[in-house]
């Protein structure tokens, strides 16, 4: 509480615990509630200005219609723990960024810029911008087996549908996780923290 106070500058009202269990919207809140502003919003091509005018390859994760909210909060943590750029969600489909995706993403969410557009009209801007467009599907080449160490952008589709047709097309490459143990696919989370990973070794390959 006191690096709040001294860092931050925050005004603090102590309260019992009986008022922040109310408060709390997802019934987790370690003793201390904040309120603060809504970060501010950012279009596709933005995101893209932004990444690439940081000189290093950029690196976005499409995510369309995920339903599940701890899905997407992991997608958030792996996608900070990996350096990416932006995640990219549709406007009307899938989950939005709740309490429950916050505080699953352990931080993702506030570092790692969340962009509400199109899913078609962000591959469009992407494709225009040089970056190559990588879907996610079990029937795909192992990601291993592929150059992933440009400007590059992960497709994650639903967790029962899957990557849609439309989507599909839009890619330059599907790639999938080889699976043992009769396994035909893994959970979107866990797919999208193999795929990201696997970029950051060609990296750091590619660097040494």
């Amino acid at each position: 509480m006191r690096q709040i106070i001294e860092l931050g500058g925050a005004r603090v009202l102590r309260v019992d615990r009986q008022m922040l269990d109310r408060m709390s919207v997802t019934g987790v809140h370690n003793g201390v509630i904040a309120e603060a502003e809504p970060f501010p919003e950012m279009t596709v091509s933005e995101a893209i200005e932004t990444a690439i005018r940081g000189g290093r390859d950029a690196c976005f994760v499409l995510v369309d219609e995920v339903q599940y909210e701890h899905n997407l909060g992991a997608i958030l943590r792996s996608s900070l723990g990996a350096g990416v750029d932006a995640v990219i969600i549709p406007v009307q489909r899938g989950k939005g960024i709740t309490p429950v995706v916050h505080r699953v993403s352990m931080g993702g969410a506030e570092a790692v810029p969340v962009v509400r557009e199109g899913i078609s009209s962000a591959l469009a801007q992407l494709h225009r911008a040089g970056f190559l467009i990588v879907g996610a599907d079990m029937d795909g080449a192992a990601p291993w087996d592929l150059p992933l160490s440009g400007c590059v952008a992960f497709v994650l589709g639903g967790e029962d549908k899957g990557l849609t047709d439309p989507v599909r097309k839009r890619c330059d490459h599907i790639v999938g996780v080889p699976l043992a143990g009769g396994l035909e696919s893994l959970n979107v989370s866990v797919t999208a923290g193999v795929l990201l990973f696997e970029r950051v070794r060609q990296q750091a390959a590619r660097s040494g």
